[in-house]
């Protein structure tokens, strides 16, 4: 029986074995990139990075989603080097779309301009709203998924308007790493071809040569052989100086042709290989079911020795009991062993807790009078301090705190973040004051009055006070003691309704309250 089984796992390994093997010929691997949400007709702004291999290659896109004709990508790349150049396999490059799901939809193909490093513009609608953009190098413009040259991807996004525009990071897809791109019988494209053949007939051979690939030969024939006709009379049109556009027609077809060979030649190929595997599996079957009446032969032989072990074990029954009883009688006295020793623990763990009690009791009364006597010296050195803060504005003392009102003759203008020639070393000489007390918390409040757009407003005082949060840390107050905002014109101290009431109410507070 046991070599039955080993035998049958040994089986098992095999079959695994090949699988495994025909997995590894056509890996797909995980890459990922940043997806954008594109708002509704909002101009939106890409630029692309190139490669490592390829840094020189540049990109821009500019994208506008409408609720009629979904979202519409203007594209245009630059430097883009020759695509044979990357090895055998490569005839073109395709821009994709890439959803957050690991969607890739195929958004249509770059044509080259020019034959060394060339410039090209595409214009397509996606009726996606969040995806990424990449451009890969592909064998020809029909391919399903892209392949592993990755030449660009997109950076992140910026809006004419200012606006901001919501991005997903890492949204995944799967590059295609198909031995095609490594095989011998993969065709490579020569210098002369590129410059001399048109690029849809070099797509159509490498089309081809993927359907062939993928077994066309024997599972596709008929497809096969119509799609080399349609190569064949596209080169002769070629050859013989026909119309461009014609030639293009006549190898797009024969490459949509190859595609469909392609296809069918897999299809039929999987199912080749399950009814392969239905065989195998009823062959399993048959052995299983003859292993299995050797097994009832090897069960009698089983039953038999399990009798003989049923009298040893009532043997030894007998001599486990006498055992039991010894282990018992040690037992108790284990157990009254281990309550004297729980009682010790539990006395020696109260007199650790009161001790500890008393410690912590201890220490709390150090730290109160600690605390008092660091109160009372902060008290004694307020009116130093205020004194000290008086050349930087107005100081009162308010239940906040001490509070000093920065004069608006700090910044260059009413709407300005940049301090006048002499206001950064006044904002010096006051962070280092700040700085020498560090027994108060700084807040620092920005406000200004209602003129002009609210955005603007606001981005004004949120400016202000983290120009001179930014400052005060520079000189050496440590950040956690900083807390800096700006209210835009939310709290005015007057009505805006004249010069002098508005320039009250553009003001800069540096709050210092004791740190608790």
């Amino acid at each position: 029986m046991k070599r039955s089984i080993l035998f049958l796992l040994s089986v098992l390994v095999l079959m695994l074995g090949t699988l495994s093997f025909t997995a590894i010929g056509q890996v797909d691997v995980a890459r990922r990139t940043t997806a954008v949400t594109y708002p509704r007709d909002e101009v939106v702004m890409l630029n692309f990075r190139g490669t490592t291999r390829f840094p020189r290659m540049k990109g821009e896109a500019k994208i506008r989603r409408t609720s009629r004709n979904g979202t519409e990508i203007e594209l245009s790349v630059s430097k883009m080097p020759r695509p044979f150049e990357l090895g055998a396999g490569y005839a073109t490059y395709v821009l994709w779309a890439i959803s957050p799901d690991g969607q890739a939809d195929n958004l249509g193909e770059i044509k080259r301009r020019g034959f060394f490093e060339f410039d090209s513009k595409i214009s397509v609608t996606t009726p996606l709203q969040t995806f990424a953009l990449i451009i890969t190098a592909e064998p020809h413009f029909l391919v399903r998924r892209p392949s592993q040259q990755v030449m660009l991807e997109n950076l992140n996004p910026y809006t004419v308007s200012g606006k901001s525009v919501g991005t997903t990071v890492a949204a995944q897809y799967f590059g295609n790493s198909s031995d095609y791109f490594h095989d011998s019988r993969t065709p490579e494209i020569a210098e002369t071809d590129y410059s001399k053949t048109p690029s849809t007939i070099l797509q159509a051979k490498q089309a081809l040569a993927l359907a062939k690939y993928a077994g066309a030969e024997r599972d596709a024939g008929e497809e096969l052989a119509e799609a080399t006709t349609l190569l064949t009379n596209a080169e002769n049109a070629w050859r013989a100086g026909r119309k461009e556009e014609e030639v293009d027609i006549t190898a797009r077809r024969a490459i949509s042709a190859a595609v469909k060979a392609e296809e069918t030649a897999n299809v039929r190929r999987d199912a080749r290989e399950k009814r392969n595997e239905k065989s195998r599996s009823d062959a399993e079957i048959a052995k299983a079911e003859s292993r299995f009446t050797d097994a009832q032969g090897q069960i009698g032989e089983l039953k038999e020795e399990l009798a003989r072990e049923t009298r040893n074990r009532e043997l030894a029954e007998r001599d486990v009991l006498n055992y039991t009883n010894q282990v018992r009688d040690l037992k108790d006295e284990n157990a009254k062993l281990r309550d004297d020793l729980t009682r010790t623990r539990i006395e020696a763990d109260n007199a650790k807790t009161r001790l500890a009690s008393l410690e912590k009791e201890k220490a709390d009364i150090q730290a109160a009078r600690d605390q008092e006597a660091k109160a009372a010296q902060v008290k004694i050195n307020e009116p130093a301090l205020m004194a000290s803060l008086k050349p930087y504005g107005t100081v009162v003392k308010t239940e906040r705190g001490i509070v000093v009102s920065i004069p608006e003759t700090l910044w260059t203008n009413t709407r300005s973040t940049t301090f006048v020639p002499n206001g950064d070393g006044k904002m010096t000489a006051l962070a280092e004051v700040i700085a020498n007390n560090p027994a108060y918390d700084v807040t620092i409040e920005s406000y200004t009055d209602n003129a002009g757009n609210p955005d603007t407003v606001q981005a004004v005082t949120d400016g202000r006070a983290k120009i001179l949060s930014d400052k005060f840390v520079s000189i050496g107050v440590a950040e956690n003691r900083i807390s800096a905002r700006g209210l835009g014109a939310s709290v005015p101290v007057s009505p805006n309704t004249t010069a002098a009431n508005r320039a009250r109410n553009r003001r800069v507070l540096v709050i210092l309250s004791l740190r608790q």
